[in-house]
């Protein structure tokens, strides 16, 4: 569907509906939703269902093969519609991590797709659009220091939560990764820029935010010379209205007293910590290209609880890297067992071309990499439930998010829940608040029962001011 002359010329107003797909991590989300503050004029409409939409965004993500196969997937999904002869999806455009990793081959591959756009050139999506709809072929690759971090955002979260991106890139060179390669070299929003954006975020509604890079506990180095995020969160914490804020993606060489003791004196920023550790054993850990060691992981651990009380702490492990025996497995295992963490996600170790890892030898065979995953995963199940059955009788503040269809029962997240990784919190409502929209707003839950990482309860309190 191209431009008629009279449409280039201006005689006449056209506009067309605009569908997004976002892939991957929380960081990609954020990436999107700044694409569609671009794109939102009147000559184009952002839709949620794709069956109207006239052209198509993919920001893929192109981390591990799993990620890999599901942007594939989503794209020949879009094209098997496109080329269909009722269908009103004319153009794609692809971008994000696997159009930045693999150019070439979608090019070669699957010539249906209309745009092709690398990290750099997220800001020109706009022009992107302007070019296929004038049925021409588009593959634009800036810098990847020159993509945009600051501007508006359409959220594509629920109004009452947003996440809050603080740099891009990352110089920690994990063997196992390809994010240095793809999104460059770690690079934090100046201090300024991120107030700025967080208090129009509250304006607009939010009460939690999710404070997220590649490697969160470095911000401010690469600007100010020095670990800045401490400083970052006291400015936060100033923002009236504003309830939670919870930290992800924190590497432990960089958690610091400083930053323990800001979480503990300050209330708005959560009891809540994401610290990816990877593995345990310094016979992985160093061939990974990660610090420390059991020993020291141990005594941060315990650092941390011991200055910050009831402290939720969720990590990732990664299974079946190059050179991984039983004898290191099985030190993971007890590792996990004893240090009991609140939440633990687990992955495959996935070889990536173009990561050092990739020509490791002692790789390890795919069906032990899953089973391991799987092993650790059932030690997981019986901590969290250890853990939630240790919350049942308290009382604990929810965020209240929705009502299950299912039972009628509304639910939320407490401190211990973040979105899409972590469970819910089940509850039934008292009579005051029947018939009201507690959609985003704080309520006071009695937890009575834990089941399959959910808990279920009761709400004892409706505090109208929030």
């Amino acid at each position: 569907m191209g431009l008629s002359s009279e449409e280039e010329k201006g005689w006449f107003k056209v506009s067309y509906n605009i569908g997004m797909i976002s892939l991957g991590c929380e960081k990609n989300r954020v990436d999107a939703e700044l694409m569609l503050g671009k794109i939102k004029c009147e000559k184009y409409k952002i839709v949620s269902d794709l069956a109207k939409a006239d052209a198509v965004i993919v920001n893929t993500c192109g981390f591990i093969r799993a990620a890999k196969e599901e942007s594939i997937d989503e794209i020949l999904s879009l094209v098997k519609i496109k080329l269909s002869k009722k269908a009103r999806l004319k153009h794609i455009i692809v971008t994000g991590c696997l159009a930045q990793r693999y150019k070439e081959e979608l090019v070669r591959e699957v010539p249906s797709i209309d745009g092709i756009i690398g990290i750099g050139s997220n800001g020109k999506i706009k022009e992107a659009l302007d070019k296929v709809f004038k049925n021409e072929k588009v593959s634009l690759f800036s810098k990847k220091e020159e993509m945009p971090m600051d501007g508006e955002r359409v959220l594509t979260t629920p109004k009452y939560f947003a996440y809050l991106k603080i740099a891009d890139g990352c110089d920690n060179f994990c063997s196992y990764c390809a994010i240095p390669v793809i999104r460059g070299r770690f690079r934090s929003r100046h201090k300024e820029e991120i107030i700025n954006e967080a208090k129009n975020l509250v304006k607009r509604g939010v009460k939690e935010l999710l404070v997220i890079a590649q490697d969160t506990t470095r911000y401010g180095e690469d600007l100010y010379g020095k670990l800045e995020l401490p400083a970052l969160l006291r400015e936060l914490c100033q923002i009236e209205n504003l309830h939670w804020i919870r930290l992800m993606y924190c590497y432990p060489e960089r958690i610091t007293d400083e930053l323990l003791d800001l979480i503990e004196k300050e209330d708005k920023i959560l009891n809540y910590i994401d610290i990816p550790l990877q593995h345990c054993d310094k016979r992985i850990l160093e061939p990974m290209n990660r610090r420390g060691d059991r020993k020291w992981l141990e005594n941060l651990i315990r650092k941390m609880r011991d200055k910050i009380p009831n402290l939720v702490l969720r990590t990732t492990f990664i299974c079946g890297f190059p050179g991984e025996g039983e004898e290191e497995f099985n030190e993971l295992k007890d590792f996990v067992s004893k240090l009991k963490f609140d939440r633990v996600g687990c992955f495959a170790y996935s070889r990536e071309e173009g990561t050092k890892a990739f020509g490791m030898s002692g790789q390890v065979d795919e069906e032990i990499r899953e089973k391991r995953c799987m092993d650790i995963m059932k030690i997981q199940e019986k901590i969290a439930e250890e853990k939630g059955k240790s919350i049942v009788g308290k009382t604990i503040e929810v965020l209240t998010e929705g009502i299950d269809e299912e039972t009628g029962f509304w639910f939320g997240r407490g401190i211990g829940e973040a979105p899409e990784v972590d469970g819910k919190i089940f509850f039934t409502i008292n009579e005051k608040s029947a018939g009201k929209n507690l959609e985003g707003k704080f309520v006071m839950v009695k937890v009575e029962e834990y089941d399959d990482y959910n808990l279920i309860g009761r709400m004892e309190e409706y505090p109208e001011v929030l």
